[in-house]
């Protein structure tokens, strides 16, 4: 009797480590698959974007003694994200574009702003969970003409110049608001019109195309970064920065194209804008090019 005892004793001891094995067990597996059902609400696509008009007006009439030109500007742009994540992948895919116009009494109408980019960024997911194995396509070029300030001659117009870019790297993203890509093994063809290059003499070069071609080909390294933060309420700030490097010539001249974009909110459809950017490209002139636009005007998300 007294070993029976024991043994029921026994069992319902081993019964109850069992119990909260099995119960611990359970709960852990509850976790993980609440886990999963947390983060599949962020898997498919995601679209984002932003649809700005901005209006800049100064005027001054034949007496004001202060000095000064009228002036009108405007400028539109439209910042559109349509990006794609499963539990192995990613596919990001980002559209920027942009045009202004600046008219000042007495003179002609001339571009203030004039962007057309495309990037598309995929990446396949490693052990390392904010780590991809990716590959990049970039293109970017102009919609309009271009003229020197101070001759007012053509220098530029759609295509001419265009960049191609694209190659495989690593892709570390925290979120769809900062990631970095590395490609090691990336060509670039930079493309132009015929009627830059055709009887330049030699040494001389159009966007580094030389006299009587439409392309140059160039073999290097790329880093693109993306940083988006919110500054406090109602406050945006986009950075966008393009490092390249051409194994073929001069690897030491790494280009520099950085973006900045900031976006004050007044409310729902008006917004102060700022955008910002700073270009490095010896190809095309052997000094920094700087570009910045403000304004206040309407601002529609979607």
């Amino acid at each position: 009797m007294k070993k029976f005892l024991q043994t029921i004793f026994a069992l319902f001891f081993l019964t109850g480590i069992f119990a909260q094995d099995n119960e611990k067990t359970g709960l852990e597996k509850a976790k993980k698959a609440s886990e999963r059902a947390i983060d599949t609400t962020k898997l498919g696509w995601k679209r984002t974007g932003n649809f700005v008009f901005l209006l800049n007006q100064s005027a001054f009439n034949n007496e004001w003694l202060g000095g000064g030109t009228s002036n009108i500007a405007g400028n539109i742009g439209l910042n559109y994200d349509y990006n794609y994540s499963s539990v192995t992948s990613v596919w990001d895919n980002k559209l920027i574009v942009a045009y202004g116009l600046t008219k000042l009494k007495g003179q002609e109408m001339t571009k203030s702003d004039d962007r057309f980019e495309f990037t598309s960024l995929y990446g396949k997911k490693t052990g390392n969970s904010n780590w991809y194995y990716s590959a990049f396509l970039n293109f970017r070029t102009q919609m309009d003409s271009g003229f020197a300030p101070a001759t007012g001659v053509k220098i530029s117009h759609f295509f001419s110049p265009a960049y191609l870019q694209a190659g495989p790297g690593m892709l570390w993203k925290k979120s769809d608001n900062l990631k970095v890509n590395i490609a090691p093994a990336t060509s670039r063809v930079i493309f132009v019109h015929s009627e830059f290059t055709e009887g330049l003499p030699e040494g001389v070069s159009y966007f580094g195309v030389e006299g009587n071609k439409t392309t140059r080909f160039e073999f290097g390294a790329a880093v693109n970064v993306y940083y988006k933060a919110t500054l406090m309420t109602n406050v945006t700030m986009e950075n966008i920065l393009n490092l390249y490097s051409n194994y073929l010539d001069k690897p030491q001249n790494v280009d520099i194209d950085y973006q900045m974009n900031l976006v004050m909110k007044v409310n729902k459809y008006m917004s102060a804008n700022i955008a910002f950017q700073a270009i490095y490209d010896d190809n095309a002139i052997k000094a920094v090019q700087v570009r910045q636009v403000f304004g206040l005007g309407l601002n529609y998300n979607f």
